[in-house]
């Protein structure tokens, strides 16, 4: 019986040193980590509010005028439309903020473009009643597609003052 426990070999115990265990926990980190920002970086960003309904009763009282297009090219040599004009409110309210989204086409009408831009902000001063104010709108990611012309501007959003 002695020579039978005597060739029964020990079973080495295998131990993991603690410094790999911290390797792998920092790489699963890590890995989770890069996995959740990239997820939420594909994400698309919420949408703008929409026009308000006092905002829309409004929009009769701001005119667009002396709108015009120019296109040059860029330091960079980089094509950019300016698109300038002047805002008017002919209505009795401060507008702290006036947004319009700027609708580009191609030669069949198909939207090549939609982008939203402020024309007045609150760090330009806001537009009281009865002023007008100029406004500059460049653009230099106009696809080539786009059919050369002015392009569609609607009045998406108003902040009153």
């Amino acid at each position: 019986m002695a020579a039978n426990k005597a060739a029964k070999p020990k079973k080495k115990q295998v131990s993991i040193p603690p410094w790999a265990i911290v390797i792998v926990l920092v790489l699963a980190a890590g890995l989770a980590g890069f996995l959740y920002l990239d997820r939420a970086a594909k994400r698309p960003p919420p949408p703008p509010p929409p026009l308000t309904a006092e905002a829309r009763v409004y929009v009769r009282y701001l005119k667009l005028s002396d709108v015009q297009m120019k296109a040059h090219e860029s330091y960079l040599k980089q094509s950019v439309v300016e698109i300038t004009g002047n805002i008017e409110n002919a209505g009795g309210r401060k507008l702290d903020l006036v947004e319009i989204t700027c609708v580009f086409y191609d030669a069949y009408g198909q939207v090549v473009l939609r982008e939203r831009v402020p024309i007045v902000s609150k760090k330009t001063g806001g537009v009281g009643p009865g002023d007008a104010k100029a406004f500059r709108l460049p653009f230099d990611n106009i696809p080539e597609s786009w059919n050369q012309m002015m392009p569609q501007l609607v009045i998406a959003r108003i902040d009153f003052g």
